[in-house]
């Protein structure tokens, strides 16, 4: 009975607790939708009852948003409290035969009960388990309505194999605004899930207890080609390979795809890619005579300048990627392969350092700041790559807007149609920052800036020492620099 007690005393505070939340969240949104009353024929002048009908729209959609997440937690914790409850009230297994067939009971029921297929409401009840156990931070944001439910899925399966001090320090930096390294650029929830996997991923690889390189050494073992016939007379080939070749391989299909295209190509570029690749490995060049040649593939490398010189194992950047082993990254350096353009970091707070800053128009150097600046387009959820993507001046030429990186975003050509059709407008940028976007309803949209990371320090040495002029505006290169271009030319 003392089992019975403490699992009640436990489920019905978070019950409780749960349960609260939604019906604060269901209220606000009642109160939300009761602001818009409709006028009469007789209405006060100056009323705007359409734009006050489509404030009240959008209001509800974003509360019934936050609905949706806090319902999503509850079904989180009655999950977690039924298979508790449940387990209790059997007592211990006598064999592993009886615990395995209980367990596929429990699953059985909630399947049935939520009309989902036994595979999901095992998935599901496996990450019921690991927020209510291990993730209360993230409970506590879906409960409050801050993420949503694919948001949690994407924390549960990045924290996947962590201990619980990795998984903790994982959840602070995105869901506790307060932390001494709280993530950059747009909260958690503001970012499309998308986006967000794409950040998580690429903060576990930095900070795995297990470094990146001893995992991609295991990884690299692993390498193969798999295949997979489909439907209608169609089959996928799959290349398992490391990031930097898998890169190397996309950029040059998309490149030259692009080079086929012109007013008489019928194909897409998707469908070129295809046949480019499937020309390449069959020996074929997949090229109608007399087209264009194709463009060079430009893909940037990040890397912490001490990690390039072998000081350290901070993981680098990989344009389109994500991190990748400091030894790739060298390797990529040293061959000077020509798909790949380096940029370092400044070893003291990660933010890439500028070179070639004094040209007044656009310059190469200027249009690869804003590649890694951006990494992809800058409107709200867009994951359009940098390769596709236009400079656009955020306050235009003719408006007095100069041609400084601080007043120029990548945007994609549809994004950048819909700036000069509508009133959606960016807003301003620094440097270091891309712009966030402001809806014709005046709602603004943060940017969803790359999360960089500080870099790690050699024993013995700390970031006091100046490595860079103060003013970094002025385009002269600092001792460093200038020892890392005669290192590289050597």
């Amino acid at each position: 009975m003392d089992i019975r007690a403490a699992l009640e005393t436990g489920s019905r505070a978070g019950l409780a607790a749960a349960a609260t939340s939604l019906a604060g969240l269901v209220e606000e949104m009642a109160g939300e939708l009761g602001r818009f009353h409709a006028p009469d024929a007789g209405g006060a002048e100056g009323q705007d009852p359409l734009g006050e009908l489509a404030e009240s729209c959008l209001s509800g959609l974003s509360a019934v948003a936050r609905i949706e997440a806090a319902t999503a937690a509850l079904k989180v914790r009655l999950l977690s409290e039924y298979s508790e409850a449940a387990t209790a009230l059997e007592g211990p297994a006598e064999s592993a035969y009886e615990s395995s067939a209980r367990e596929m009971s429990l699953v059985a029921e909630i399947a049935c009960v939520l009309t989902v297929g036994e595979r999901a409401a095992a998935a599901l009840l496996g990450e019921a388990h690991a927020l209510t156990t291990c993730l209360p931070a993230a409970l506590d944001a879906l409960q409050a309505g801050k993420i949503s439910w694919q948001h949690a899925r994407i924390i549960v399966d990045e924290t996947t194999g962590l201990d619980h001090a990795a998984a903790a320090a994982l959840e602070a930096h995105f869901l506790d605004p307060e932390a001494p390294d709280a993530a950059r650029g747009a909260a958690a929830g503001e970012l499309a899930p998308a986006r967000f996997r794409r950040k998580v991923r690429a903060w576990r690889e930095r900070h795995h207890p297990e470094s990146l390189e001893a995992r991609h050494e295991k990884s690299v073992q692993d390498r193969r080609v798999e295949y997979s016939p489909d439907r209608n007379g169609m089959a996928w080939i799959s290349l398992y390979m490391p990031a930097d070749t898998a890169c190397a391989v996309w950029n040059k299909a998309s490149a030259l795809a692009r080079g086929l295209q012109g007013p008489d190509e019928p194909r897409t570029l998707t469908q070129l890619r295809a046949d480019v690749a499937a020309g390449l490995l069959l020996g074929t060049s997949g090229q109608r005579a007399g087209a264009a040649p194709y463009a060079k593939a430009d893909v940037l490398v990040t890397v912490p300048v001490l990690a390039l010189l072998g000081a350290t194992d901070q993981p680098a950047e990989l344009d389109n990627y994500g991190p990748i082993p400091a030894s790739m990254a060298r390797r990529l350096v040293a061959e000077g392969s020509g798909s790949f353009y380096r940029v370092l970091v400044d070893p003291r707070d990660g933010a890439p350092l500028e070179i070639s800053r004094t040209s007044y128009r656009l310059t190469e150097p200027m249009k690869r700041w804003l590649k890694m600046r951006d990494a992809t387009c800058t409107f709200p959820g867009c994951s359009n790559h940098t390769q596709d993507n236009e400079n656009d001046h955020l306050t235009a030429w003719h408006h007095g807007g100069n041609t400084g990186v601080s007043n120029l975003g990548h945007v994609c050509p549809k994004h950048h149609r819909l700036k000069h059709r509508s009133l959606w407008r960016p807003d301003p940028a620094t440097m270091d920052e891309p712009p966030g976007w402001t809806s014709p309803t005046g709602r603004h949209y943060p940017a969803e800036e790359p999360d960089w990371q500080r870099p790690q320090w050699p024993p013995g040495i700390g970031p006091g020492v100046s490595l860079v002029p103060p003013d970094r505006t002025t385009g002269e290169f600092s001792i460093l620099e200038r020892a890392l271009a005669e290192y590289l030319a050597a």
